[in-house]
């Protein structure tokens, strides 16, 4: 069910986007559960739905603009989840909350 709702969704948001304005976007995903909650996804369950998002994308514009659209995952992002989030294939970086005002927040920077 995620995963036709996340398809729905990126479909709508990039209604009537031109493919030259698509390849400038940045795209977050959070989960609803993980928002303000502290809970993160696993690294695999982020990389399933932004790899999903990549697929809806390339459908839409092609896997040369999908490829240029940076996907982020913005779930509870820290220090200690940022390296194993950041190493997957479609996630290209994280969309930091609360992290980024602690002092390892270098840390999450340099992943």
């Amino acid at each position: 069910m995620t995963m036709d709702l996340v398809r729905l969704q990126t479909k709508i948001a990039f209604q009537n986007v031109s493919a030259a304005d698509a390849a400038k976007v940045v795209v977050a995903y959070e989960p609803i559960w993980a928002i303000g909650t502290g809970k993160t996804a696993t690294s695999a369950q982020a990389e399933e739905v932004c790899a999903g998002i990549r697929q809806v994308l390339g459908e839409l514009y092609g896997t040369a603009v999908s490829d240029q659209i940076r996907v982020q995952y913005g779930g509870s992002v820290s220090a200690d989840n940022a390296g194993e989030l950041f190493s997957m294939p479609n996630i290209d970086g994280g969309l930091v909350g609360g992290a980024s005002l602690k002092p390892d927040f270098e840390k999450i920077v340099k992943y």
